[in-house]
């Protein structure tokens, strides 16, 4: 290259050298960096210029290729099962889980459905008979349901959960037993005559009335009996179960009803009983001793006198139990009502789904007269309908009810699932008419509506072809995918839409029109690669949270983002390219079958001197010869050049950076304008509305406003409070997630929950004890895991005078009773050596069960009856009796091991036992096969936060792992180590996440743009000038495809806000537009202070290589260059009297774009490296010419 010549007086013919021989150079050693980079931008010029030259069949290909993929919506599948959604496949509770379910069957447990009860007046208390007698009538319209199906008529005394109906021989006792046998519904109404009438059985006997429990005493009745059938077994039964006179022994709510049993203790005097004391310790269902309902799960909001008596409550519940199919479809197996009708587990289950629909539609019915309120649209399966219960309320009453059951959760999943095909119809036309108004203009040639229209309808089909995709590769979707996901990929998509579409109308000038898509993609395919490449390692860092359905999500957002990539880099470029042919055609914006009126415009200038002397900033080309002064710093090698005022340099008014930035004039209209403006001052200019954007409200009032010391200053202060107060809010958060989030706030589910949440916050439990260890000789270890369970603070405590409820209790005190009978029975010699027949019942089950020897060859031995014990003194049953024990347990206790929800399996066989027959048939008593599966039911209560759920799953966990040590494998079993047991690890993996995130994010940026300050400081190190000038030239490129983006975002985002679901919007739509204003904020703000601060040099310098003795000059004051010559210059300045050519051409017709003559040189001030940025420093070759 030759040597300019010295900076010295030069010529005035003296050009600077072409830009082949003086281009931006790189500063320091960023060289191998700064040319990679531009060979990754080569590669995307290259790709634009391909997407163009072929932009027809790009488009066809990928409309084609990602309709294909969205067809794949078709097989998508949505999850609605809570354990799909929550538990994470292969952790320890789908691993208990999967125990459970392989030992005891998917449905093995009964449904409940519950009913609550509380006042319309805060704090009124419920304890009086008016409230009660409300409850009686609620419950009992929501429970005279009928459905008839497979013709058969099937009511709640056929379908509700019966506990321990006992085997009986006589075959008539039996059947009437089994239909008086009552259902399990734990009720307050249980403490009084009334609960009786919840139950729906009857039995008819000769010369009686129907028997129902509102008239039946089983002792008058068993004496009555007595004459017909042998009932003594039966009745040592119900007297062990201490049944006594059941109901009719009850006092009556309102004694003067007429149908009150004389037996009632106030039958007489007509007296209300006292209600706070009969329900004072709770309630008992038909057995006093199996079924003791305890006050927690009856009353909520107690309070009591400093005795400890109950005083009031604010909350009356009752829970009605239902089988599940599996039981229903066992208990009528060769059943002769069900023998003709091909009974199965399937028919079961739809028996019992249109038992619970046929609420539903009298609830309809009933909500269509009464009062009712915003609910679920969809048939709730199994709800307790509130309007159902409420039929027999006065519309006036002072008591409100609430219901719901517990499969109603998975129906409300059902609903929140749903894609609401108004919202995404909604959301979508908004965003559509959102870009095309933004992006339509007056000038036609600048005029992108259509574009507009097209990148939304592409970024729409990229996110079906993104589902579609997920549900080829068979991810389930969620409720988050079909409520949040539609919104926020078209948001996140729009941006990257904006950011290109704006690239694309501020090219350099000269860019040749075969090359525009390629200039356009080299400028900002980087950084619509790095945001989207962002987004989808964010995405794919949450997958690592061990939660299914945010893992589902997460992959989903990842993959439909990938999608919007390609579709913004692969198919919208092709739009862009016809776009620019519609314009080089002249063709109208949206309607592009019509020719542009502003084709036919000809602009005519002819050459003339300005007047006064000023040269108009903004305008393309100027031609003048002006003298000037340059100074070469020979640390940095920057150019000071000052100029003379013969030529003024005069800024427009409303351009206060002007002076600094480069920025030529948008149209034809702004180009006269400005030109008439400075000759002679007309007032013939466009309107200011037809001029101004956004870039230019950035450039001549944001940035001036922003830089500004004491704004600067403002800015820090404000920014640093909000990471104070945020710092402070980081540490207030608190894991969980409220069921009520998940109900629409309104609905009478949301308060049934809020009831439930606020009265009853009881949940069951129980402790599972796995196979895998021998339970007879592991007595001990069972008795003290029961123990340390039953200590933790969330357990309810078993009242004093009742016995722990677990089955190894009541199988050994059931064995300590017959043991007693016949110690009595041998003492008193109705029992002897070779006979029991003259002993009890419970005599003759001891005398068999001591004769057993466990041996198969030799399996009585008749010297043990008096040389052994059932139980031994320290309370353990004798080893070698465990299993055949447990065989006579089941058999002769069914209430007992119905009260105890033993669960066992495999289940022990069945023996009837006959005390008179005493052959060595019914002496040899089988074994129970070893136990692989038995719990220990418990209630935990207090749990009201995710914190107190964690505190009782740690001490649960612990305390299974000191039952461990002693051998016994044993799992804590229930919902709240379903759902909440993944809140021990969530902080660790979420932390994790965001840690992981960050680092891959800083790696990806660093990679895309080889340079870690780049990585943090975008958009900033490629301009030059001082701090303020890059930092405001910023601003103005990305002022407006910055907040575009953020509106389009929170166009999307919008739609969120009307979900039905507090869910969606106190966690997607507040955060996410929170997260989207704070980005906005930081990046138009914060990031151009700390920038304008701290910013770091510039990676490249325009200069002109000359005569390296020139000293530096002094550092030019903040905002650049200085205009206007000052008195006296420094001697280290050399005159320099250079020739511009300045001249005003007008512009072309729309799309057309010229190259500048090569026999005049193209001058640009120092800021015009931002205009062309990155592109300058690319190593591309020319583009071939569109074909």
């Amino acid at each position: 290259m030759a040597r300019p010549p010295p900076l010295q007086e030069l010529p005035p013919g003296y050009t600077p050298p072409a830009r082949a021989t003086s281009p931006q150079i790189p500063a320091g050693s960023l060289k191998a960096p700064l040319w990679l980079r531009a060979y990754f931008q080569g590669l995307l010029f290259s790709l634009g210029c391909g997407i163009q030259r072929h932009c027809g069949k790009v488009l066809f290909l990928g409309l084609l290729a990602f309709g294909a993929l969205a067809l794949g919506l078709r097989v998508a599948i949505v999850e609605t099962d809570l354990e799909q959604l929550w538990v994470e496949v292969g952790s320890r509770v789908s691993q208990e889980l999967h125990y459970t379910k392989e030992k005891l069957g998917e449905e093995a447990a009964y449904t409940s459905q519950m009913l609550i009860q509380t006042p319309r007046q805060e704090g009124e208390n419920v304890l009086t008979p008016e409230a009660l007698g409300l409850h009686l009538q609620a419950a009992l319209t929501a429970s005279k349901v009928q459905v008839s199906l497979y013709g058969k008529s099937w009511d709640l005394n056929k379908i509700c959960y019966k506990s321990g109906i006992p085997l009986i021989e006589n075959g008539m006792i039996e059947r009437m037993i089994e239909k008086l046998f009552p259902c399990v519904i734990l009720t307050p109404l249980d403490c009084f005559w009334e609960g009786a009438k919840l139950q729906g059985g009857s039995a008819y006997l000769p010369g009686r009335p129907d028997i129902q429990w509102t008239n039946l005493d089983p002792e008058q009745l068993l004496e009555e009996l007595g004459p017909f059938a042998s009932l003594e077994g039966f009745r040592e039964l119900l007297d062990k179960a201490q049944v006594g006179q059941a109901y009719v022994g009850r006092p009556c709510l309102h004694p003067d009803d007429l149908h009150c049993p004389p037996s009632a203790p106030n039958h007489h005097s007509k007296q209300a009983p006292n209600v706070a004391q009969e329900l004072s310790g709770g309630c008992h269902g038909f057995s006093h001793k199996f079924m003791h309902w305890q006050e927690e799960l009856l009353l909520g909001g107690m309070a009591r006198d400093p005795q400890g008596q109950l005083l009031r409550a604010e909350a009356l519940q009752s829970t009605f139990l239902l089988m599940s199919p599996r039981q229903l479809y066992e208990h009528f197996r060769g059943d002769y009502q069900t023998h003709d009708i091909g009974w199965s587990e399937e028919q079961a289950g739809t028996v019992l789904q249109a038992w619970q629909r046929r609420f539903v539609q009298v609830s309809v019915r009933m909500g269509k007269g009464g009062a009712r309120g915003c609910s679920l649209l969809l048939p709730l399966r199994s709800t307790l309908s509130l309007q159902l219960a409420q039929e027999a309320l006065p519309q006036n009453s002072s008591q409100q009810i609430h219901a719901f059951s517990s499969t109603t959760l998975d129906d409300i999943l059902h609903a929140f699932s749903e894609v609401s095909a108004a919202r995404v119809v909604g959301g979508y036309l908004l965003m559509l008419a959102y870009a095309c108004v933004t992006m339509l203009r007056w000038d036609c040639a600048q005029s992108q509506g259509a574009v507009g229209l097209a990148g939304v309808l592409l970024v729409a089909l990229a996110v079906a072809s993104g589902l579609g995709l997920c549900a080829l590769l068979g991810i389930a979707f969620n409720a988050a995918t079909t409520q949040v996901l539609p919104f926020l990929a078209l948001g996140i998509g729009v941006d990257d839409i904006f950011l290109l579409a704006h690239a694309f109308t501020e090219a350099p000038p000269g860019t040749p029109l075969q090359e525009r898509t390629g200039e356009c993609l080299q400028r900002t395919g980087t950084s619509v690669a790095l945001t989207s490449i962002s987004h989808m390692v964010a995405f794919f860092m949450a997958a690592l949270v061990p939660i299914p359905a945010l893992r589902a999500f997460s992959l989903q957002a990842a993959i439909v983002v990938g999608c919007n990539f390609a579709a913004v880099m692969l198919v919208f470029p092709a739009v862009l390219s016809l776009d620019l042919h519609r314009r080089h055609c002249q063709r109208l914006d949206v309607l592009c079958c019509f020719s542009s009126p502003c084709s036919a415009r000809v602009i005519q200038i002819l050459p003339q001197e300005l007047g006064d002397g000023t040269v108009p900033v903004g305008i393309a080309h100027l031609t003048a010869t002006v003298q000037a002064f340059a100074h070469c710093e020979a640390g940095s090698q920057h150019v000071v050049t000052i100029l003379p005022p013969r030529a003024r340099l005069v800024p427009p008014p409303s351009d206060p950076l002007g002076s600094e930035l480069f920025s030529p004039g948008g149209s034809t209209r702004d180009l006269l304008g400005q030109e008439e403006g400075t000759r002679q001052k007309a007032t013939c200019s466009s309107l200011p509305c037809a001029r101004w954007n956004l870039a230019h409200f950035a450039r001549s009032q944001f940035a001036p406003l922003l830089l500004q010391s004491h704004s600067k200053a403002i800015v820090l202060v404000l920014f640093g409070a909000l990471l104070g107060l945020s710092l402070y809010g980081a540490t207030l958060v608190q894991d969980g997630l409220a069921l009520t989030d998940v109900v629409p706030r309104g609905t009478k589910e949301h308060a049934f929950l809020s009831a439930q949440l606020r009265y009853f916050s009881l949940y069951e439990v129980a402790l599972v004890t796995q196979g895998g260890f021998d339970y007879a000789h592991s007595q001990r270890a069972l008795f003290d895991l029961h123990q340390r369970f039953s200590s933790l603070k969330a357990v309810l405590p078993t009242p004093a005078t009742q016995a722990p409820r677990t089955w190894l209790h009541y199988y050994r005190n059931w064995l300590l009773g017959i043991q007693a009978a016949f110690d009595q029975d041998w003492a008193s010699g109705r029992i002897s050596r070779h006979s029991c027949r003259n002993g009890s019942e419970d005599g003759a089950l001891a005398y068999k069960l001591l004769l057993q020897t466990g041996d198969a060859q030799e399996p009585l031995d008749f010297s043990q009856l008096t040389t052994r014990k059932l139980v031994d003194k320290e309370g353990l049953i004798a080893p070698e009796l465990f299993y055949v024990g447990l065989t006579m347990w089941v058999s002769s206790d069914p209430l007992g091991l119905a009260a105890s929800q033993a669960n066992f399996y495999p289940p022990p066989p069945e023996w009837l036992h006959d005390k008179y027959d005493t052959t060595g048939e019914n002496l040899r008593i089988p074994a129970a096969q070893p136990l692989e599966f038995a719990q220990f039911p418990f209630l935990l209560r207090g749990l009201q936060k995710t914190a107190d759920f964690v505190e009782a799953i740690e001490g649960a966990r612990a305390a299974c792992a000191e039952a461990g040590q002693a051998g016994v494998r044993a799992y804590p079993s229930g919902s709240p180590f379903l759902f909440w047991e993944q809140y021990l690890g969530l902080r660790r993996y979420f932390l994790l996440a965001i840690c992981i995130l960050l680092v891959c994010t800083f790696l990806v940026c660093a990679l895309l743009l080889l340079n870690p300050w780049t990585a943090g400081l975008i958009g900033f190190l490629t301009t030059q000038g001082s701090r303020n000038l890059r930092a405001a030239h910023a601003l103005e490129r990305t002022f407006a495809p910055v907040t575009d983006g953020a509106v389009s975002t929170l166009l999307g985002l919008l739609m969120l806000a009307g979900s039905n679901f507090d869910f969606i919007i106190r966690y997607f739509f507040v955060v996410l537009t929170v997260l989207t204003l704070l980005g906005l904020l930081h990046g138009l703000v914060l990031l151009p202070v700390l920038l304008s601060i701290l910013g770091p040099p510039p990676e490249v310098v325009q200069m002109y290589k000359e005569s390296p003795e020139v000293l530096s000059p002094p550092a030019p004051r903040e905002g650049g260059l200085r205009w206007g010559l000052p008195p006296t210059l420094p001697q280290s300045f050399a005159r320099v009297t250079t020739s511009m050519t300045v001249a005003l051409h007008p512009p072309p017709l729309p799309g057309a774009y010229i190259h500048p003559a090569s026999d005049e040189p193209t001058w640009s001030p120092v800021a015009t490296s931002a205009a062309s940025g990155s592109s300058n420093l690319s190593s591309r070759g020319p583009c071939p010419a569109t074909g």
